[in-house]
């Protein structure tokens, strides 16, 4: 595995390999990698010739009183982990190298409606910092097929639509949330988490998924009365919400009786971490 740390080197690179007719996955990360980061690069393994992954603690993605200064960099155990699931190059470039002009005068992309809702209405600006992120590296890498984990299903939906509104022709993947033994989801946050706490944190997911049984047996018509017992249990469980919304999987904006189509989204503080958790419901079955 190669690591190059400098953009125009790793547009060489894949420049060559676009001669050669090699098709190019990318995997995008902030590092401090798990299981779940891990799955993503197996599963571009399986369907492409050359795997890029990344490692860029985003500074644009994080507001104020966020935890960026904190965000935990594990940049030679990282390396390993790439190592041995047969990655093929790791970019890890320096702030100063994205953002040349600095954040405040970098041209930005936003992609409106989707990123006011849930995550991006709690945190401002957050989904405007991964848009321009994740387009700049989609720019460098030049990538056939890019994997997102499914775990943070509103930035997927975020980069779908920015991929799909400006024609990018990157093909856009999910893959499935990888969890413990517990059900937790996997999570750098997750290592936050005191022993009492990840004790606790598995109940966010039996929260959504007691939800989502309700749902299968009586419908959408008590939406906000689901969506309020959820909200009453995390609390109940030591969580602080910060929201649990039932809601239409592709616009994620509340779902309505007669969708079909619908994706549960939770949120919730549990000591100094924020996690966050999803599932998606198809009522046609």
């Amino acid at each position: 595995m190669q690591t190059v740390t400098d953009p125009a080197r790793l547009h060489q690179l894949v420049l060559q390999w676009r001669e050669q007719g090699f098709r190019v996955a990318f995997v995008p990360t902030m590092g401090n990698l798990h299981q779940g980061h891990i799955e993503l690069v197996n599963q571009a393994r399986q369907r492409a010739d050359k795997v890029v992954s990344s490692i860029f603690v985003n500074p644009m993605q994080f507001g104020q009183g966020e935890d960026l200064d904190a965000y935990p960099r594990t940049l030679d155990d990282d390396k390993n982990k790439l190592y041995d699931a047969s990655c093929d190059l790791l970019f890890t470039p320096e702030v100063e190298l994205l953002y040349p002009a600095g954040i405040g005068s970098q041209t930005y992309i936003e992609v409106p409606a989707i990123s006011d809702l849930h995550c991006g209405n709690s945190r401002p600006g957050h989904f405007r910092g991964v848009a321009t992120v994740v387009a700049k590296l989609f720019n460098l890498v030049q990538p056939d097929i890019a994997l997102f984990g499914n775990k943070d299903y509103q930035q997927l939906a975020v980069i779908r639509a920015m991929v799909r509104d400006l024609n990018m022709p990157v093909q856009i993947v999910g893959v499935d949330t990888v969890r413990d033994d517990d059900g937790l989801a996997k999570s750098s946050r997750n290592g936050y988490l005191t022993d009492e706490q990840r004790t606790i944190a598995p109940k966010l997911k039996q929260v959504i998924d007691a939800t989502a049984t309700a749902i299968h047996s009586d419908g959408l018509a008590q939406r906000e009365q689901l969506q309020q017992q959820a909200l009453h249990s995390l609390n109940a469980y030591a969580f602080v919400p910060d929201y649990f919304e039932i809601c239409h999987a592709d616009t994620l904006q509340p779902a309505q009786v007669g969708d079909n189509q619908i994706v549960i989204l939770a949120a919730a503080q549990l000591g100094k971490a924020r996690l966050i958790d999803n599932l998606r419901l198809d009522l046609s079955k």
